[in-house]
């Protein structure tokens, strides 16, 4: 359900015209059809139907966009190769689940869509639109649902790419899912039979004497496996052996890290700053001339914003007086006190925003200069005795301007640092103009509470590059060693020159993006699919490291050849040849007295406690042994020294003592136990429903050629 559950989170608030151009498209079911959508390749196919490039890659974006607005960064490559996965699974899910759903005859309707969308109902995404609704009585206002009904069939495009993924699709999934799981609760039936077949079986217990001989009662030394056993065993277990395609590598990496000597240097250019960076009066400049890597804050900083490990010991220092250097974030670091004050832990301030760019895309709205005098006009005509709130309902551009521009109490660094500095510096009842990234904000500072020693230190960073010469020598090494162009030469290199090799302990597949502990590998994974086996790479720049690459084994996919399925089918056969041999020296019609004498095992009694059940997972003194517990219960056994059964753990010789049964438990209460049977049966016919869907489906996935 997780990815039902993330299709169905997409759902989110946009404009009534909008929205209800959705509506008449769907219901009119005619304005989604090839909206100047270009042909393009295939990008995969599911049970034979292709999912287009241009449709994955719009998805694509919509997520990576979604993510950047939420984090305000662009995903790294190693995240876009997770989003790019995540998607696929998305529309191969959709596909997978919906062709089931048709066969089953679930659909959703154009009728179904319009109910939800007319609807009261908090979970209709109409409602999530605050201007929809009629303020008096909290309903659909059916005015500008009827106005916005007239704008029909204008959804074109981009914008009904939007409304579709973020109203109708979540809507089809809720309802055609809700149906397909309704069917699956009411096919768990618990019939009268069956209900008395297992309380028949919960009540029968048996009591037997056994004697059981290890396995490792002979040596693994002394059993051979070969090949042509193993490939019979693997011939008659094929579903224990399949395997996806997928490559072994093992790499060489000629790291560009900053050598001892890159490191001293950057020591060194620091250490001859410190002197005048204690001296300077004017630590901005200073930092800023010397290009610290570490931004000056004006701020007086709590102790438990300041991000660095050296904190105590800085702060212990006078004022005026430097510390380090030190290492820290891959620099070497100078820090200066310059002074501490009292600030307070939270503040609580109103504000109205005249912004100047959007807050979301980064977008220009309004000039500078406009967006001042408008500021410097609404300050203006607060401190004339306008009403605040009002003016923050009319003229600002931030979410809070429908509280009155209140935005509640707040801690130290919660807001940009010109907000910041303003609420934690100025005393209260203050109200001014402050300028941030996103605007003008006229403030109004209410309150402030609590009281903590808050630090001003200039941090004077550089940070440890690597050298020309070190990159050089890296990327020469690399050089060399890939001119040796087989896996024997390599290997010989590598001896001759004192190297290792890391063997990546996992098998690669063609979409993977990274490689063991290497991320972004995404041009080592395209190369290696391209090679042979043997075949050596060029040298191939991933993080910090030139890697020098060789292909180690080739997986096709299907059935493991005989050196893939050794490590697995070898124990199994190992213990099948075990189970012979102790079985044919325990002779014919062996007894328990003769077992027990054989291999100088005790003859154990057990299942006295009533314990041993049909349905029983565990045997006292046994363990797990399935196989045993079904030839225990075979009635033929009674009373009499049963054939050797080959177990998991060992060969076992036994005997059925008795059959007993259970005394009648008069709590029990036997409705409630047929309830529990039949959500037992529910949980089970809904639990890993998608994944037997998905082995069921042929899936064709062509992503590595275009990513």
């Amino acid at each position: 359900m997780q990815i039902i559950q993330t299709i169905r989170e997409k759902g989110a608030p946009i404009t009534i015209a909008a929205i209800a151009l959705a509506l008449i498209a769907f219901i009119l079911m005619d304005a989604k059809q090839d909206k100047g959508v270009s042909a393009s390749e295939s990008i995969g196919k599911v049970n034979g139907s292709s999912i287009d490039q241009n449709e994955f890659n719009k998805k694509l974006q919509n997520v990576e966009s979604q993510e950047e607005q939420q984090t305000g960064q662009k995903p790294s490559n190693s995240r876009l190769a997770q989003i790019r996965d995540q998607v696929w699974n998305q529309i191969v899910a959709e596909k997978v689940f919906y062709a089931e759903a048709a066969k089953l005859g679930i659909e959703f309707t154009s009728k179904e869509l319009d109910k939800v969308l007319k609807s009261d109902d908090p979970s209709n995404p109409l409602m999530q639109d605050r201007s929809m609704i009629d303020p008096a009585t909290g309903k659909m206002d059916q005015a500008k649902l009827t106005q916005a009904l007239t704008n029909i069939k204008k959804a074109k495009g981009e914008q009904w790419e939007m409304i579709n993924a973020q109203i109708i699709e979540p809507q089809k999934l809720a309802s055609v899912s809700t149906k397909y799981f309704a069917l699956l609760n009411a096919s768990a039936y618990y019939p009268a039979w069956m209900e008395e077949k297992d309380a028949k079986e919960n009540k029968t217990f048996a009591t037997i004497s056994f004697v059981q001989i290890p396995y490792q009662t002979i040596s693994d030394s002394t059993i051979k496996v070969t090949d042509d056993e193993i490939k019979k065993y693997v011939e008659s277990h094929k579903g224990l052996f399949k395997q996806e395609a997928g490559r072994m590598i093992s790499y060489v990496g000629f790291s560009q890290l900053p050598s001892a000597a890159d490191s001293a240097k950057t020591k060194a250019q620091v250490e001859s700053l410190k002197a005048e960076f204690a001296n300077e009066t004017n630590v901005k400049n200073f930092l800023a001339r010397n290009a610290s890597a570490i931004d000056f804050d004006t701020n007086y900083v709590p102790k438990s914003k300041i991000q660095s490990a050296y904190t105590d010991s800085i702060i212990k220092m006078p004022a005026g007086t430097v510390y380090g250097p030190y290492v820290e974030n891959k620099s070497f670091v100078v820090a200066k006190m310059l002074g501490s004050k009292t600030v307070p832990d939270s503040a609580h301030a109103k504000h109205i925003l005249i912004a100047t760019v959007n807050a979301q895309t980064g977008q220009p709205v309004l000039e500078d200069s406009t967006a001042k005098k408008r500021a410097d006009s609404v300050y203006n005509a607060i401190n004339a005795g306008a009403n605040f709130a009002m003016l923050a309902m009319q003229y600002s551009s931030d979410g809070s301007k429908d509280k009155g521009g209140d935005l509640g109490t707040f801690a130290y660094g919660a807001m940009v640092p010109e907000f910041n500095k303003y609420c934690f510096e100025k005393p209260v009842g203050s109200r001014g103009v402050v300028r941030t990234q996103f605007g003008y904000h006229i403030i109004e500072l209410l309150s402030q509470k609590g009281a903590s020693p808050a630090y001003k230190i200039g941090f004077l960073a550089k940070e440890i590059y690597p050298s020309e010469e070190t990159i050089n020598n890296a990327s020469n090494n690399a050089v060399a060693l890939s001119a040796e162009k087989d896996a024997k030469k390599m290997q010989a290199y590598l001896d001759k020159n004192g190297l290792q090799k890391i063997s990546v302990p996992t098998i690669i597949k063609e979409n993977d993006a990274s490689i063991g502990q290497m991320q972004d590998a995404r041009q080592l994974v395209r190369w290696v699919f391209e090679a042979k086996k043997g075949d050596v790479s060029d040298p191939m720049p991933v993080g910090d490291q030139f890697v020098v690459a060789t292909v180690d084994k080739i997986y096709e996919e299907g059935t493991q050849d005989v050196e893939t399925a050794r490590p697995l089918a070898e124990n199994a056969i190992r213990e099948e040849k075990k189970a012979e041999q102790i079985i044919s020296a325990l002779g014919a019609n062996p007894t328990l007295e003769s077992a027990s004498a054989k291999y100088s095992k005790a003859i154990i009694m057990t299942g006295a406690d009533s314990s041993i059940t049909f349905k029983a997972q565990i045997i006292d003194s046994i363990g797990n042994e399935p196989k045993l517990i079904g030839a225990i219960f075979n009635k033929a056994n009674l009373n009499k020294v049963a054939a050797p059964v080959a177990g998991k753990a060992g060969v076992f010789v036994f005997k059925v003592n008795s059959f007993g049964e259970k005394a009648a438990d008069p709590n029990e209460d036997k409705v409630q136990m047929r309830l529990q049977q039949t959500v037992a049966l529910r949980n089970q016919a809904v639990s890993n429903w998608f994944e037997g869907l998905r082995k069921k489906a042929t899936i064709k996935d062509n992503r590595s050629k275009f990513f």
